[in-house]
């Protein structure tokens, strides 16, 4: 056990910051659909939010064509950026953590979503004036759980990988910070609340917590 002396803070972006699993789910299940594939709550958490898969070889098993399967895949992207157009997804808390955060902090949100969905999501959050900086998954060639995601993040700070926390909220996103390296408290929702997060170094009810706990900057990485 040794002390931290967090200075910067890697944040994840979808289901963090903002609650947007639930739509990529929708949209996804409802595109594969149309082939006669079912996508289960169950099996997308493990193949999207544990494993990283994707689930278009749920529709490939149905006997679709890889250039139909890529038509699938725009039409969800449609569809996704549609819902996000629709729905409030700042997650409660959020705003308020990154005020109380600003200043303090050097802070990036590091996510594995297309640049495109994720201007959508953040044209009206009015959260992206906290951070510093921001990687897409336009960004980097391979995603989470890879570390490549968050090395990069860490190299953006211009700090030692002892002065950065990752935040996250899925088994994938833990798997990445562990493997770079990096201590990680994670915040499970609705979707995540399995995943397995034993080597986290701290599990959190909710956003505000982060602040809280990194004002005191009184905990120990494991």
């Amino acid at each position: 056990m040794m002390m931290m002396m967090i200075k910067a803070i890697l944040w994840d972006n979808d289901g963090v910051l903002v609650d947007t699993e639930r739509l990529y789910f929708w949209a996804t299940r409802q595109i594969l659909a149309q082939v006669g594939a079912e996508l289960t709550r169950e099996l997308y958490i493990t193949l999207l939010l544990e494993q990283d898969r994707g689930a278009w070889h749920l529709a490939a098993e149905k006997g679709v064509s890889p250039p139909e399967v890529e038509r699938l895949r725009k039409e969800r992207n449609a569809l996704y950026s549609k819902f996000l157009q629709e729905k409030e997804v700042v997650v409660e808390g959020a705003a308020e953590t990154l005020a109380r955060l600003y200043g303090k902090f050097k802070m990036g949100i590091v996510t594995s979503s297309r640049r495109d969905h994720f201007e959508i999501i953040h044209q009206s959050s009015n959260l992206l004036r906290y951070f510093d900086f921001v990687l897409t998954g336009e960004d980097y060639t391979r995603f989470k759980p890879h570390p490549e995601p968050y090395l990069m993040g860490v190299e953006k700070t211009g700090l030692g990988k002892r002065e950065c926390l990752v935040v996250e909220d899925s088994g994938r996103g833990l798997t990445a910070a562990k493997r770079a390296g990096l201590a990680c408290w994670v915040i499970p929702h609705g979707m995540t609340k399995g995943n397995d997060f034993s080597t986290a170094d701290k599990v959190l009810d909710g956003i505000t917590e982060v602040a809280s706990e990194l004002l005191q900057q009184n905990w120990r990485q494991k």
